[in-house]
């Protein structure tokens, strides 16, 4: 798919570069405080060129945006999506992520532990089989799911979404703190049409305990945080007869549309 990202946010490619090990030396934030915006193409390059702090752009082998893609697995009832819905603790989420540059994939369990603190745990995946549990996968999910206390699905779990984006990452030195900018953000249900965030970038910052500096920056025009996650929110909107009371916002601002062609 060409991407849809204007010049503007394409003015990050002439930023200062920085490794993924500098990156994750620096910046690595075990204890983080995730926020995550939805920002107009355009406004979105705007914020970015007035930033006014400095910035550098993880750079691998002059590669400096990468294509993403996740599979989430769930129940025939949707289980793992309307625990989320619910706001239940003990809730978990499967996926299969692909680094498609590098052609890496895992498999990844993620559960919510001790004060609703996000736990992710994964181990390496064949690329051609992230969009099915193997019966070694589906044991590394049940192990994982019983070592955290979290119920184990007893139906089987098969694919329901799956993601597709491009990610380039920041990383601002002067708070140590980081940010990612999803572009291209693609939804699709199997045996469906790919979906598309149009017009819009999802930006999120990955700071300590206070606000960054690029938070800030948002906050001062007038964009705020939203709650989304690519797999609940995308659920939403694909399917608008599941219980969606947690993303109503999220998803009024949202505009989809049929995507130009599939991924």
């Amino acid at each position: 798919m060409r991407s849809l990202v204007p010049a503007a946010v394409g003015q990050l490619q002439f930023l200062p570069p920085v490794s993924l090990a500098e990156l994750n030396a620096e910046a690595a934030l075990q204890t983080r405080v995730d926020r995550k915006y939805i920002v107009p193409l355009e406004l979105a390059g705007q914020l970015l060129a007035s930033a006014g702090t400095e910035m550098r752009v993880l750079d691998m082998e002059g590669a400096r945006s990468f294509a993403y893609d996740s599979v989430y697995f769930d129940t025939p009832e949707l289980d793992s999506y309307l625990l989320a819905a619910h706001g239940r603790r003990r809730r978990y989420k499967i996926r299969t992520r692909t680094y498609v540059d590098s052609a890496a994939s895992f498999l990844e369990v993620k559960t919510e532990g001790s004060r609703e603190a996000t736990v992710k745990e994964r181990i390496p995946y064949l690329p051609g089989d992230r969009s099915r549990l193997t019966p070694e996968g589906m044991a590394y999910v049940r192990g994982t799911l019983t070592a955290s206390g979290t119920a184990v699905p007893e139906r089987p779990l098969d694919p329901v979404l799956e993601t597709r984006y491009r990610r380039t990452t920041l990383y601002l030195p002067d708070s140590g703190s980081r940010a990612t900018i999803d572009t291209d953000v693609t939804w699709q249900r199997p045996g469906h049409r790919p979906w598309i965030l149009h017009g819009a970038v999802i930006l999120e910052t990955k700071s300590g305990s206070t606000a960054g500096p690029l938070d800030r920056h948002l906050w001062a025009a007038g964009v705020r945080p939203t709650r989304i996650s690519k797999f609940a929110t995308g659920m939403a909107a694909l399917r608008p007869g599941l219980p969606a009371n947690r993303w109503h916002r999220t998803l009024l601002r949202m505009a989809l549309q049929p995507a130009p062609h599939a991924a």
